[in-house]
């Protein structure tokens, strides 16, 4: 997905972090008027809750619009952990 975040400057850092850890990649950030737009390519599935999680990590200021992109290849990790999910349901 390609998504474009907008939070107030100071809640910058929490959100880049947040999507490092969502296997996402930051393609650059613009900042306009105290508010910071980050541009990230992010999996879909890591995407499911944001909204919620957005919110809660910026006092229900930031606002995020996400495109589906392209498709990729999972990763080798995520693939045994979904079928073994698969194999035991």
């Amino acid at each position: 997905m390609n998504v474009k975040i907008t939070v107030p400057d100071y809640f910058m850092g929490e959100i880049l972090g947040d999507i490092n850890k969502r296997r996402g990649r930051i393609l650059g950030t613009e900042t306009e008027e105290g508010l910071t737009v980050i541009t990230v390519e992010a999996p879909q599935a890591e995407l499911l809750k944001y909204a919620i999680d957005l919110r809660s990590m910026t006092q229900g200021r930031g606002n995020y619009i996400s495109v589906l992109d392209r498709y990729e290849e999972v990763p080798p990790q995520i693939q045994e952990k979904i079928i073994a999910e698969a194999r035991n349901s």
